[in-house]
Formats: structure tokens, C-alpha cells, sequence
């Protein structure tokens, strides 16, 4: 850590030195022009802050500047020529005027520069768009959540499925990503300790402002992942005055659920302050049966499961901007959660050698996941040169207390009977600095370094007595650099990643020799982008990164998760980090009806980890599912998707993907024997969301969704689709929408499967798939944005040179 701090230092040190130079080499050959001025509103003739001024040679962008809390601005340095000097601010029109600079008219000052708002933008103080919407980028999709997502389902979990090359578990809420579930979930950008099966049905769709498909990061983002980033951004806007929204909804299946959250936002002069909460409330139940046949011991398992859980998630922050060019930020992440569940396992036993049994289970879960952020950026007097310093805590505590009960099934005699209680403590600390130079128009120069101190402490009493303990530590700290270059139509950027990663574990158990893990990792990861924009119209782009998977707390975590009659779900300790080379090439279309991205990918991916299961060595008559490496493997993939407006009254988000992996690996054949398998799985999905103008106020949605069979070394899932529909009325003048929408018109959802390893079985589970949505969203306050881009590394984007990646 005192290196890390020593190299902070010389490198902050470096770039300011760095700026000195550069500044004293400015005003040795400064220019002579200077625009001056002051920006107005036409109707209140109040100064606007932060409007942006910029400076153009024709179509050419050439600096700019924005204006100080008293409306005025000052552009210096500028050669002596013909200039078009812009005025744009979120929600007003724009207004341009002409300037000569000359030998004899080298300063000029425009006076008072009166703007307008712009009628049509400002109508109705709109915060949440009507429908979603997709939006390609270099190495990204970004799909802005409108209503008709939001009314899709209460919680992120429940939206997702509806989300391009994003698929959801039904079961265990796990989250893939283009038939991977390898796959890193961010929040705001930033990392969190919850697990993102559990994170996702805490987080309210109504408090999602746009979700980020990263499908090939640069080497500027941490590695992690295989298949890629999901970056799920929380609502936080920047308009003047006070304003906001409130958003409460139903959903009604067996029992009804509820959902509510607002978003308050205040600016005034240098400071924003914004806050948000959202609440998800309500019961939940599932059922589901397995059908095993094993030999000597063909079963029939029923399961019902019950859970109550209530969860509270709020952020607060603020941003002052100091002057021109310093900003200071904070903000906090609070996640409260509280889950009651019973459960019940019932196994019938079809010969009667083996005594049936019912085993009842209940939980009660506490969770609080606190985030505290802290973000200084730098603009130096160069467009786009900037220093930014970050800071990040996450701390999560999540106790959990467990009861199991055995019972014989015939007498309704108590077997046995035990209890778990599970205490979690997990924390994590970022520290980033990131530095970007435009050392040119066309050459743009990023440097950053990174350190990471992540740690999990595990216990497990058992009858309130100690059983085992397990501590999970590791610290990472990396520097990257990325240099993007743009000529003509083409656009490239290369970069690299060195990390050095450290891991060490220790798992005690009572009665049992210590158990410890260790590992030492110097790893470089290298990224490149490649872009040829032939026309407006198309967009090629081909890119390459190396990525890494290092296992998580929960698949090394060697303590009991949870258990039934039959299954014991645990961690393995012994799991190594999984490397996947990961190759992309996309073409954008925009055509008249809207643009239309398809892609393929290439993986190659080495120790692979996978899900496992097998028969319990102390026990038999139980098996355990956990996690292993299994051999390389390969994945091809080919993805569709399209923004489409069909009619002025229809319009819609299409998507389709398929993939093919070859999945190899050892795994328990038949119990207590081994082998090495080898099988090819591939899968088709598709999605589509209409959305139907009937009146200016008057919106109906059509969802339709297919999720094709999935095959891996033991289990065969089966199909799944289904279909949705929906509408969304204005009223209040547009300030207010009510939200309807009929989830699984068909009831056909399920989770169904079949496997013959390690012996011969099939199951089916369902949940409460068809429900009914009611909701309203009340937005209110001024509708006057401020034009202030996120902090940067919020922004989460690749950058390149000059405006180009």
C-alpha cells in the first residue's frame, strides 16, 4: 500500500508538472482573439449558468468554454479568422452568431446574448421517456428505461429479461449475459459486495435511469467478467431549481407487491443536490417438483417455496462545481433489506426399503450494503485535458438465520432437527486516478492507476454452536494506458492493462485440519478498438480484449449456502481465475425507420468455471452443487437488434441472438464415477417491444419474448416464452402517466429440465409469472437542464482521440 501511495504521488506530481509546462509553452505563443459576452434567458432576462459556448471554423469544432454563474463567458487564445460561435443549453434553442477576428478587431464582445426556451423539449417536464430506447455506441449498448420497461416489473431483476442478450434465472435470479453468466454487475459504475442474483431484486425499476451492455471493455476498465459489464445507472439529473418524481405501483399475482420510490433534485447556483429511495414490498411463492431415477433410490421431490421480503434502497449526493474547471462530488448508496422465507421438501420414495421424508425449512435474512463515493476532477485549460481523483468504500453486513426440520413422512415424527446462522461482513475500497491529455485533434492519451482492497469474513454456527469459519481476502492494484488516434473515417485505439493480483484464504472448520488457498497473479491485458465510418449512415467496428473471471465469494465460499432434503449448495476454495480472449465485430445501419446494429463474437476461454453437481462424500443420500474448472473451451456468437419506428403510430426494439459453445469437462457420470465430457450446446433468443401511438397521450405496448433449450455437461433446460401487453395514459398536462400492464398472457413461463448425470432425472418450477401491473408516475418542478456531463469515469466509456472513440 506504501507503493501504491509513493506512486500516486510521483504520478500527480508528473502531470502537474506536466500542465506547468504545457501552460508556460501557451502563453509564450498565445494567440491574440478573444469573444466575450453574457448569456441571458429572453423571457426572465436571468443570467444562465454553464451554458455551452462553442467556437467553430465552418463545421469544425475548435475550443469552447461555458459560461460562469453570472451568465458571462471569455474564449481566449484564438487564431485571427472567421469564426461561428454556438450557444446550446438543454431545453433552449440554440443561437449562432458570426465573428471576424482581424489585426485591427482582435477582441470582440457580443454584449447580451439572449436565449429562448425551446417549447416543444420543455413540454410536459418529461423525466421518464415513453418508450425505451437503444443506443449503440463504440463498446457499449445503452438502453435508456422508459415506462414501458419500468411497468415490465418491479425490480431490475424483472426488467432485464426484456433487455437485449441479457437473460435473467427465473429460479435463482442469476444473470447472464449472451448465454454467459460470467459477467460483472456495476451499479453506478461502481462495484458492490451483494451478490447481483440478490442485488437485482433490491434495486426498484422505477429508480433505473439506463442500463450499459459492455460487451468488450477497454483496457481503461477493470478485466472482470467474461461475457462483459452490466452497468445499471441510477437516476440523477441536474435541473435547475426543484424538481423530481414519485412512482408507486402494484403488482398483482397470488398476493399483491408493492413498489414505490421518488427522485428529488435541487440546483442552484455552484451546488446539485439530488437524492432518491425506492421500496419493494411483497410475498412471493414458488413450486416446482424433480423426478429422480436413481438406482435404488427413484424419488419424487415436491417443493414449495414462500418468501416475504421488504427492501429500501436510497442514494444521496451532491456536486459543487468550485470554478470552471474543479468539481467536487459525493454521494452515498444505502440498501436495507429484510427477507422472511418457509419452505418445504417432500420426497417420496418409490420402493419401501427407503423412508420418506419432509423436511420444512425456514429463514429469516438481514442487509445492509453501504456505498460512500468521492470524485475531484480537474479541467485544465486545454478541451478535454483533465485529472480526476476517485475514492470508493462498500461495506455489507448480512446476517442470516436459518431453521431445519426433518419429519418422516408416513408418522409425522420429528427425525431431526438443526439450525444455521450465517454472518456475512464484506468491504471493498477503490482508489482511482485517471488522466486524460488530447495531445492533438486527432491523438488522445489516457493513464490511470487503480488500487482494490476487497475482504470477506464468513461464519457458520451450527445449533448455535461454532462450525466453521472462512476469511476471503484479496487486494489488486493495476495501471492501464489506452492511445486513440483518428484520420479520415478511421478510428483506433489500443491499450493495455498490468494487474497485480493477490488472494489469500482461510477456511476453519470444527473438528477438521485448516484449510488455505493462496495465489499470486502479474497479468497483462491488452484491448484494442478498431471504427471505419465509410458515411453517416454505417459504422464498422472491430475489437479485441483479454478478460478474466477470479471466482467470488459465493463460488469459493466453502459454507453451506442452502440446503434441502436432497442438495447441499457450497463453494470450492480450490477454484482458479478463468481467462477468456474475447474477439467483436459490429455493423451499424441507420436507415429511415432508425438504426440497426448486428455483431459476432469469438471467445476463447480457458479453465472454464461452471456449476457442478455431484454425490455428497459424508453423505450418500444428499448430493452437492457447486463449482469447478473444466477444460478450454470455445463460444461463437451472432446478435441482431434494431430502434425502429415502422409508423408514426408503431414502433418498436427488436432483437435476436443465437450461440454456440462447446462445453467439455470432468463430471461425476454415475455416482462416484467420473469422466471427461464433451457436448455442444447451442441456444436462440428473441425479443420484440411494440409500442402503439393510439392519441397524443395514449400508449399500448406488445412484449413478446423466446428463450431457445440450453445445453450443459449435465442438464438440458427447456424452451421458455412468453407474451406481454400493456399501456400508459398522460394526464395532469402530461406532468402524470398511469401505467398498466398483463404480464404472461398465456401463463407459459416455467423453468423445466432434464439430465441423465449422474443418473437420470427431470423437474419442472414455476412462480408467479402472470401478474397484472398498475402504477403512476407523477413528474414535477422546472424542466431547465444544466449541460454538465457526468463525471467520467460515471460516464463509463471508452475514450479515444479527439472526439473519436
Amino acid at each position: 500500500m506504501k507503493a501504491l501511495k509513493l506512486i500516486l504521488v510521483c504520478f500527480f506530481a508528473t502531470i502537474v508538472s506536466m500542465q506547468a509546462q504545457t501552460a508556460t509553452k501557451i502563453n509564450l505563443i498565445e494567440n491574440p482573439g478573444t469573444v466575450t459576452g453574457k448569456v441571458i434567458d429572453k423571457k426572465t432576462n436571468e443570467p444562465l449558468s454553464y451554458v455551452n459556448v462553442i467556437i467553430k471554423e465552418g463545421d469544425k469544432f475548435v475550443t469552447g468554454g461555458i459560461t460562469a454563474d453570472n451568465g458571462t463567458f471569455n474564449i481566449k487564445n484564438l487564431d485571427l479568422k472567421n469564426y461561428t460561435v454556438e450557444f446550446q443549453f438543454i431545453g433552449y434553442k440554440t443561437v449562432s452568431k458570426a465573428i471576424n477576428l482581424t489585426t485591427t478587431n482582435k477582441s470582440i464582445n457580443l454584449n447580451t446574448i439572449t436565449i429562448e426556451e425551446d417549447a416543444i423539449e420543455l413540454k410536459g417536464v418529461n423525466i421518464v421517456s415513453e418508450k425505451s430506447t437503444i443506443e449503440q455506441k463504440i463498446d457499449r449498448k445503452i438502453i435508456n428505461v422508459g415506462k414501458d420497461l419500468i411497468s415490465a416489473g418491479a425490480t431490475a431483476g424483472e426488467i432485464m429479461n426484456n433487455i437485449p442478450s441479457v437473460s435473467v434465472d427465473p429460479q435463482t435470479n442469476a444473470i447472464s449475459l449472451r448465454g454467459n453468466s460470467n459477467v460483472r454487475v456495476l451499479i453506478d459504475g461502481k462495484p458492490s459486495n451483494i451478490d447481483a442474483s440478490q442485488l437485482l431484486q433490491q434495486i426498484p425499476s422505477s429508480s433505473i435511469k439506463q442500463i450499459e451492455l459492455i460487451t468488450n471493455p477497454s483496457a481503461k476498465y477493470n478485466p472482470e467478467g467474461m461475457s462483459g459489464i452490466i452497468n445499471i445507472v441510477l437516476n440523477k439529473n441536474s435541473k435547475i431549481g426543484f424538481n423530481g418524481s414519485i412512482n408507486n405501483g402494484v403488482t398483482f399475482g397470488k398476493t399483491p407487491k408493492l413498489n414505490s420510490s421518488f427522485d428529488l433534485n435541487y440546483r442552484s447556483g455552484k451546488f446539485n443536490f439530488y437524492g432518491n429511495y425506492g421500496l419493494n414490498t411483497g410475498r412471493q411463492s414458488n413450486s416446482g417438483f424433480i423426478k429422480s431415477e436413481e438406482t435404488n433410490k427413484e424419488n419424487d421431490q415436491l417443493f414449495t417455496f414462500i418468501n416475504n421480503n421488504t427492501s429500501h434502497l436510497a442514494k444521496v449526493g451532491f456536486d459543487f462545481n468550485i470554478n470552471d474547471k474543479n468539481t467536487l462530488s459525493f454521494y452515498t448508496n444505502q440498501s436495507f433489506y429484510n427477507g422472511t422465507g418457509k419452505a418445504s421438501t417432500d420426497v417420496d420414495y418409490r420402493n419401501n426399503t427407503t423412508d420418506d421424508l419432509v423436511q420444512l425449512f425456514t429463514n429469516a435474512n438481514k442487509e445492509h450494503s453501504e456505498t460512500y463515493n468521492f470524485d475531484y476532477k480537474i479541467n485544465f485549460k486545454k478541451e478535454g485535458h483533465s485529472l480526476e481523483l476517485e475514492m470508493n468504500y462498500n461495506k455489507n453486513d448480512g446476517p442470516e438465520n436459518a431453521v431445519y426440520s426433518n419429519f418422516n413422512r408416513d408418522s409425522g415424527a420429528l427425525t431431526s432437527s438443526f439450525t444455521n446462522d450465517v454472518s456475512t461482513i464484506g468491504k471493498n475500497s477503490i482508489i482511482n486516478l485517471d488522466y486524460v491529455n488530447p495531445l492533438t485533434e486527432t491523438i488522445k492519451l489516457e493513464l490511470g492507476l487503480e488500487h482494490r482492497d476487497e475482504s470477506t469474513a464468513n461464519s457458520l454456527l451450527r445449533d448455535r454452536n461454532p462450525n466453521s469459519n472462512f476469511n476471503y481476502d484479496r487486494n489488486i492494484s493495476s495501471a492501464y494506458v489506452t492511445l486513440g488516434k483518428q484520420w479520415k473515417k478511421w478510428s483506433f485505439q489500443a491499450g493495455a492493462r498490468l494487474e497485480k493480483y493477490k488472494v489469500t484464504a482461510l477456511f476453519k472448520e470444527v473438528s477438521k485440519t485448516d484449510g488455505t488457498f493462496q495465489d499470486d497473479l502479474l497479468n497483462l491485458y491488452p484491448s484494442t478498438f478498431l471504427t471505419y465510418n465509410p458515411s453517416e449512415s454505417n459504422s464498422f467496428n472491430l475489437s479485441f480484449s483479454r478478460r478474466v473471471d477470479r471466482p467470488s465469494i459465493g463460488q469459493v465460499n466453502p459454507i453451506r449456502e442452502w440446503s434441502t432434503a436432497t442438495l447441499d449448495s457450497q463453494g470450492n476454495p480450490d477454484l482458479i481465475p478463468q481467462f477468456t480472449n474475447s474477439y467483436e465485430i459490429n455493423y451499424t445501419r441507420k436507415t429511415k425507420i432508425g438504426s440497426i446494429t448486428s455483431g459476432i463474437f469469438y471467445r476463447r476461454i480457458e479453465d472454464e468455471i461452471t456449476r457442478v453437481i455431484f454425490t455428497n462424500p459424508d453423505n450418500p443420500n444428499k448430493q452437492i452443487l457447486s463449482y469447478a474448472n473444466f477444460s478450454n473451451n470455445n463460444a461463437y456468437g451472432v446478435e441482431v437488434s434494431g430502434n425502429l419506428d415502422f409508423k408514426k403510430w408503431w414502433s418498436a426494439n427488436v432483437s435476436i441472438d443465437a450461440y454456440q459453445k462447446k462445453v467439455k469437462g470432468t463430471i461425476e457420470s454415475t455416482p462416484g464415477n467420473y469422466e471427461f465430457v464433451e457436448v455442444d450446446a447451442n441456444t436462440f433468443n428473441a425479443r420484440i417491444n411494440n409500442t402503439f401511438k393510439a392519441t397524443k397521450d395514449l400508449r399500448f405496448q406488445l412484449f413478446a419474448m423466446y428463450r431457445g433449450r440450453d445445453l450443459s455437461l449435465q442438464f438440458n433446460r427447456s424452451a421458455m416464452w412468453k407474451m406481454d401487453i400493456g399501456s400508459s395514459y398522460n394526464i395532469l398536462k402530461g406532468s402524470g402517466t398511469i401505467s398498466a400492464r398483463f404480464s404472461d398472457i398465456f401463463k407459459t413461463m416455467k423453468f423445466a429440465f432434464e439430465g441423465d448425470r449422474p443418473y437420470p432425472s427431470n423437474g419442472q418450477f414455476n412462480w408467479e409469472s402472470q401478474t397484472v401491473y398498475l402504477g403512476f408516475n407523477y413528474r414535477f418542478g422546472s424542466g431547465k437542464n444544466k449541460a454538465n456531463q457526468r463525471k467520467q469515469r460515471d460516464n463509463n466509456e471508452s475514450q479515444g482521440g479527439g472526439g473519436l472513440l
